[in-house]
């Protein structure tokens, strides 16, 4: 299903306040073989979302740049996308959703 508006989304609603916990891994583009090309794709981190009780995950595109913000720091997600993610090793949560954003600095 494709939403022809996408979602909106009531920031402090549905994150509430926001802390940096850290960086989560980082994505790279594959080749025909799997080998990594070394070109990165997206770095996600993990960030403490009060309103939802849970780490959260927010992936960055590599223009945003690496984040390096402390433990615990306060952060502001801008132009959030929310996109839906597959897992395969726990199909109970395949309809589970994560927030591509940028971060205000």
């Amino acid at each position: 299903m494709r939403l022809k508006e996408g979602i909106v989304v009531d920031e402090v609603k549905t994150f509430g306040n926001l802390k940096f916990s850290g960086l989560r891994r980082e994505v790279y583009e594959r080749d025909e073989e799997g080998n990594s090309t070394g070109v990165l794709i997206k770095r996600t981190y993990d960030l403490k979302s009060e309103a939802q009780g849970r780490m959260i995950q927010v992936s960055l595109p590599p223009e945003a740049g690496a984040k390096d913000f402390a433990y615990d720091q306060p952060v502001k997600l801008v132009d959030v996308v929310i996109d839906s993610v597959a897992d395969a090793q726990n199909p109970a949560k395949s309809a589970d959703s994560a927030p591509k954003a940028t971060y205000a600095d």
